[in-house]
């Protein structure tokens, strides 16, 4: 008998309940039941993000909300500043180019975070700049921005900031109005614990004047038609209505919960990775360490996706590997959501055993052992 975990930076995965509450008949979407079940989700993703501002959920990823931000947010006449250290960050600044919006590129190399210091550097050599692009937690590199000090400094300069928070929001302390985020994404198949298929973003009142002030180019993607629509809590087109009930559901759970107890959750089962990881002849890539994904430098001789697909087929865990110019040197495993202490500990125990089938020289059990002591001491 064999069992498929998945601990992939997304999807994560979706508790029971949440893919019960979604296998009910599918039931009319333009009704008053339905629009009271999006104004519940609606209010809870408030607390989720931090903010009293508006929240729209979009029947898309979360490429599609961070494309109907970024192009809303960035009329003619305004440029952008796009911090670009993996592969997430460059999407947005593909998404500036095929709008043809005038945007700056600030480069890093993979595996580091922004910090204020160096974003203030590049405003300081382009006063054009209004707006900044930043990618909170990098999924591709399992690196972390200090988006709380990026936002201090754009609102210290008058700057409007758009933040992916796709791999942050729910597994890592985000606050959007005590830290003056003004554009804040995330999608359904992460620290949400859903299916891929919806994208949720809020705006503040500062984003909103800026998107009122131009024309948008984009129809579906249109955030005045959405929030058009949510002042009657509805969706402009048809909606994944039935996506929507589970994320009911999970945002139920997270409630409950508390997000504080959620973000030092996920902080324990990635540090108990990353000492796990160390003990075993790993290194870990990102300079930055994000909590809620963890990338892993593979040791020397260890053919990597070999490993994985022994994983996968024989321990049935999945986990993720490296991208473009890292692709084959590491891997990387989602601490996100519905997880507890033993699945951390069992994904790095399917590590220990697949390194030894495949020859690698170490101690088995040390890397559970050393994750075993962070967790009893969390």
């Amino acid at each position: 008998m064999k069992k498929l975990r998945l601990f992939t930076p997304g999807p994560a995965m979706v508790p029971e309940e949440v893919m019960l509450a979604m296998a009910y008949p599918i039931d009319h979407h333009r009704t008053a039941a339905f629009r009271a079940m999006l104004k519940e989700v609606t209010e809870n993703l408030q607390y989720l993000f931090g903010t009293t501002a508006t929240c729209l959920t979009v029947t898309g990823s979360g490429t599609a909300v961070a494309e109907s931000a970024i192009v809303s947010c960035l009329p003619p006449g305004h440029k952008a500043l796009v911090c670009r250290a993996g592969k997430f960050g460059e999407r947005w600044g593909k998404i500036c180019d095929a709008f043809d919006i005038a945007n700056t590129k600030y480069e890093l190399d993979w595996g580091h975070g922004f910090k204020p210091e160096g974003v203030a550097k590049m405003l300081d050599e382009d006063s054009d700049i209004d707006t900044v692009i930043v990618t909170h937690s990098e999924t591709s590199t399992a690196a972390v921005s200090d988006v709380e000090g990026i936002a201090k400094l754009a609102r210290e300069r008058d700057l409007l900031l758009i933040v992916d928070g796709i791999t942050a929001v729910g597994a890592i302390p985000v606050k959007m109005d005590e830290w003056g985020i003004d554009v804040l994404i995330t999608g359904s198949q992460k620290a949400m614990m859903l299916p891929p298929g919806l994208g949720f973003v809020a705006v503040s009142d500062r984003a909103w004047k800026r998107i009122d002030s131009g024309k948008m180019p984009a129809f579906y993607g249109n955030l005045k038609a959405y929030r058009k629509s949510m002042s009657n809590f509805d969706t402009p087109y048809t909606p994944a209505n039935v996506m929507i009930r589970g994320a009911q559901v999970v945002l139920q759970r997270i409630r409950e919960e508390g997000a504080e107890s959620i973000w030092k959750r996920t902080a324990s089962y990635a540090e108990a990775t990353r000492v796990a990881a160390t003990a075993i002849g790993f290194k870990v890539f990102a300079t930055d360490p994000v909590d809620s994904v963890t990338a892993l430098i593979v040791p020397d001789g260890i053919d990597e996706p070999a490993l994985r697909k022994t994983m996968r087929q024989k321990h049935g865990m999945q986990i993720a590997g490296g991208q473009d110019h890292i692709k084959g040197k590491v891997i990387r495993i989602g601490h996100m959501g519905y997880l507890d202490r033993f699945d951390a500990l069992s994904v790095i125990s399917a590590i220990e055993m697949t390194l030894a089938e495949m020859g690698h020289k170490f101690e088995l059990g040390s890397g559970v052992a050393a994750a075993q002591r962070v967790l009893a001491e969390a």
